[in-house]
């Protein structure tokens, strides 16, 4: 993405001063990072629809070319908001612009584990450097193909905000899953914080 169009898309989007400000003043979050914008509270006039997509993989574009800077990306990031109509917004206090997300906004690739067993904790990184700790209000959730059986995971990572858990990273969690019996049934699947998130019933796996 060249010059231009770095200030064709900063002017595209409104209001981006009054986020900045907003991050300023958020307490910053465990990691010591600064807080997020509340996008939640904000509701701007929609003003249309803006030629980005974010891919399956992560990768933001802009009128069909991948963004170069990082900045850019993360600070849009801050302002991304899923609605009950089913679509992806940027949204700052005096705007509401619809975007194109393939499947979910984030990518997850990074993970760390601490502790074992019952008391461990996953935490993983998006590539926007965001940290989420697998728990009960990020849980895990896999979905498998229909067809091909090819297993998608996802962790919420906020706000109704999806991460893709990227294949090497899903190994990784893989290598440290369990068996656990949930209501009678032997699930294979990890846990987090206390609590087991299960991937699939162990009779369903391939030998």
């Amino acid at each position: 993405m060249d010059k231009n169009r770095n200030s064709d898309l900063g002017a595209a989007l409104r209001g981006l001063d009054e986020v900045k400000a907003a991050q300023d003043k958020a307490p910053l979050d465990k990691s010591g990072k600064k807080g997020l914008p509340p996008v939640h509270l904000w509701e701007p006039e929609y003003c249309g629809e803006l030629d980005i997509r974010i891919a399956r993989d992560g990768t933001w574009y802009y009128l069909g070319t991948p963004f170069k800077r990082e900045r850019l990306v993360r600070l849009f990031s801050t302002v991304l908001r899923y609605d009950d109509d089913g679509k992806y917004y940027l949204v700052t206090p005096v705007e509401k612009i619809g975007i194109t997300v393939d499947d979910v906004p984030f990518s997850i690739v990074d993970m760390d584990v601490e502790g074992e067993g019952k008391s461990q904790e996953i935490t993983f990184t998006t590539g926007v450097g965001d940290e989420v700790t697998v728990d009960a209000e990020h849980p895990l959730r896999i979905s498998f193909d229909a067809q091909t059986k090819e297993p998608s995971p996802y962790v919420l990572v906020r706000a109704r905000l999806e991460g893709l858990i990227n294949r090497a990273v899903y190994y990784k969690m893989v290598d440290i899953a369990e068996d656990f019996e949930v209501d009678g049934v032997p699930m294979f699947g990890v846990w987090s914080c206390g609590q087991f998130f299960a991937f699939a019933p162990v009779s369903e796996l391939e030998v």
